[in-house]
């Protein structure tokens, strides 16, 4: 048993040291690399940069109240077309304590001055009816009366517009009517009934009844790099896609650049602004998510191969030409290149179509 055994331990020890000297002979063979072959074609290309933004109307007006009070009714909401002067909240003033007492004393004292013109200019007309005054005493007894009277109904409309924000003479142009001040749609209206809102002043922007806007003047607003701003110009075409849309392309014109860039996370971007052409039959909302692609250089009917497929030593391209396919064998040649779209690069000189080239490892 033990003669056995050592038999087949010398038997497992020869197999380890052939297999050892077959794997270590594989490896010092030298190792066949075959490559795609690669042929010339026409195309067209085109060098492009994306820039990320938002659609949204070209302007945006905020409607803000002409008093401060408390909102009673809001007759419009969001997406409603409006037109201008159309009526969309109203509100009801809170008089200021202070402000009222000040225009009820003024009424009552205008009462008062009226009550005592109105008795002089009785006795003022009947002293000239019976020929004792002058015709002048007589005038200028009725114009203080006339003032007198006028005063009062100045102190009466005044205590109207505290208290109710409009006077019964000017009701149909009321200030407590918030209307639109242009035609458009109803983008958003941030108040309730019962909210109080505040007019606008020295040190406020008053409060927002809502937001009014032209959707059918929509521009796409967004950034582009600082690397690549200097080949974009004013003028420029631009195909927009919206994902919101099922990626819908729109065609767009560059119309804005910004002369000064914002810093963001390290890099420097500058704002672009596109006029956006709108079918009739298509609806963009407000605030979709766009991306604005921008044909930079292009090149139509050129011949084109795989950019992978140059090798680049300093100034200079060359590319590997097929010599024989079995094995294969190539044979190194300086090319002109042109236009490059990340994939695929421009041959100006050096190849034909009917050459093939040596491309990717299999």
């Amino acid at each position: 048993m033990k003669k056995v055994g050592k038999i087949i331990l010398f038997v497992l020890i020869g197999f380890m040291v052939i297999g050892t000297f077959v794997f270590l002979w594989n490896k010092s063979r030298p190792q066949i690399t075959e490559y795609e072959i690669v042929t010339p074609e026409q195309g067209t290309i085109k060098n492009k940069t994306v820039a990320t933004g938002k659609v949204e109307p070209r302007d945006e007006i905020l409607i803000k109240p002409q008093i401060s009070g408390i909102v009673t009714t809001v007759l419009k909401e969001a997406g409603q077309v409006v037109k201008f002067g159309d009526v969309i909240a109203t509100v009801k003033v809170i008089p200021e304590m202070g402000q009222l007492n000040a225009v009820e004393s003024r009424v009552r004292v205008a009462e008062i001055n009226l009550k005592q013109t109105e008795a002089e200019y009785a006795r003022q007309q009947r002293l000239y009816k019976n020929g004792v005054v002058s015709k002048e005493e007589f005038d200028k007894a009725e114009a203080i009366y006339n003032k007198a009277t006028e005063e009062l109904t100045n102190a009466m409309d005044a205590l109207d517009i505290v208290r109710e924000g409009v006077s019964k003479k000017y009701a149909n142009v009321s200030n407590t009517q918030i209307r639109a001040t242009i035609s458009g749609m109803i983008l958003d209206v941030p108040v309730k009934a019962g909210s109080s809102v505040i007019q606008a002043n020295t040190f406020n922007d008053g409060t927002t009844i809502a937001s009014i806007a032209n959707m059918n003047d929509l521009i796409f607003r967004g950034s582009i790099d600082e690397t690549e701003i200097g080949r974009v110009k004013s003028g420029m075409p631009i195909a927009l896609t919206i994902g919101a849309l099922n990626s819908h392309t729109f065609d767009a014109i560059l119309e804005y650049i910004a002369p000064k860039g914002v810093e963001q996370n390290g890099a420097v971007l500058f704002e672009i602004k596109a006029a956006i052409s709108v079918p009739d039959t298509v609806f963009i909302r407000a605030g979709y998510s766009a991306n604005a692609e921008i044909v930079l250089a292009k090149a139509d009917s050129v011949l084109t191969i795989p950019e992978s497929s140059v090798e680049f030593s300093n100034d200079s391209s060359f590319v590997y030409i097929l010599k024989k396919e079995t094995p294969q064998e190539f044979e190194r040649k300086h090319v002109t290149i042109g236009l490059s779209d990340g994939i695929k690069i421009e041959i100006k000189e050096g190849l034909t179509q009917e050459d093939k080239i040596r491309g990717n490892k299999k």
